[in-house]
């Protein structure tokens, strides 16, 4: 009886593993497809660097904004160049918010990590090491070194003159101590960013894992009963094969009129439970015993399971164990089968 549980566990933590990886891959095409991670990481640094435009904050306060600035609206990236890094880059005499004059500055000293991607920059992510180095040697270009830097981002108005002179009088103007914080303050920008991008791709999944559910048409509740009988179908057919013939009229009666009960066995442990749950979505893939696999369109069945009120408890608890996320059910898989990770 215990070896039927943790059958059911592992049928029903496989089945979620599946279906959360797939919500997973879906959700990393379409930040690759949109290259989301490289606009979240230069929309905060025209924020930060240069300030916002017109009022407008090119990293938007609300995950609602999110969804509708940085996927379609504008592109906070700068231009791709192929150049490698020049050997000086000079301050802006005159800057103005619109110019983002600091952005493009930061861009040229860190553009050698850079290729190419529908024109724009394709960086998303800067080690707060190498962005320390960048604006050390945006300050080196000043003859009166980081204070005359510091001075001159001051009258540009930069949102970055604030911290890194709260930084500078930390360090107590000792250069390398400076390099150091501005590597810790960035390191600890990157994280609250972080933050922000994860409830951004939290608020993703929660859409992906309702859209999978539905159009898997994934009963959760109706699945455990499946791995049960699937699990009592194979008991009985170990009974027969052991010379127990009382199980055969049991057998019969699953499998169809004028079928042999040989082929309907086998055509039944062809066929476990864990390939069912593809059964019902709204493409149905058949692969025969013979000839090629065929994908089918099977709308009609997915809709009469979709309008059946009887299965959203099932599709809810579904949902709900999609937004645990394939981690979870890995490392829950991984526990229960004993296997061991390897790092």
């Amino acid at each position: 009886m215990l070896s039927l549980y943790v059958d059911l566990a592992i049928g029903l933590i496989l089945s979620f593993l599946l279906l959360s990886l797939l919500v997973s891959g879906i959700n990393e095409g379409i930040v690759r497809l949109l290259a989301i991670r490289s606009k979240f990481l230069w929309a905060y640094l025209r924020d930060t660097m240069d300030g916002s435009s017109n009022g407008r904050a090119w990293l938007p306060a609300k995950i609602r904004d999110v969804f509708t600035a940085l996927p379609f609206l504008h592109d906070p990236r700068p231009k791709h160049s192929d150049q490698p890094s020049p050997v000086e880059s000079t301050m802006p005499a005159h800057e103005s918010v619109a110019d983002d004059a600091m952005t493009k500055l930061l861009y040229e000293r860190v553009r050698e990590i850079d290729h190419p991607k529908t024109g724009k920059t394709s960086i998303s992510n800067i080690p707060p090491a190498r962005f320390a180095v960048a604006l050390m040697e945006l300050a080196a270009t000043d003859p009166n070194g980081v204070e005359g830097w510091l001075a001159k981002l001051k009258a540009m108005k930069s949102p970055l003159y604030g911290h890194l002179m709260g930084v500078w009088e930390g360090a107590q103007r000792d250069l390398d101590r400076f390099r150091q914080g501005v590597e810790t303050w960035f390191d600890g920008e990157m994280q609250r960013l972080s933050m922000l991008y994860k409830r951004y791709v939290k608020w993703v999944m929660a859409a992906l894992g309702l859209v999978v559910t539905l159009l898997f048409s994934m009963d959760g509740l109706e699945y455990s009963k499946t791995l049960l009988r699937d699990n009592g179908l194979r008991t009985g057919v170990a009974a027969v094969a052991a010379g127990d013939p009382a199980t055969v009229n049991e057998l019969k009666a699953k499998c169809t009129e004028n079928v042999q009960l040989t082929d309907c066995l086998t055509e039944t442990l062809s066929s476990p439970a864990l390939v069912k749950i593809f059964d019902n979505a709204i493409m149905h893939i058949t692969i025969p015993a013979d000839g090629d696999p065929s994908i089918n369109w099977n709308g009609g069945v997915w809709w009469d399971r979709l309008t059946t009120l009887s299965h959203w408890p099932g599709y809810l608890l579904t949902y709900v164990a999609l937004l645990f996320g394939a981690p979870f059910w890995w490392d829950l898989f991984r526990r229960i089968t004993g296997l061991k990770s390897r790092r």
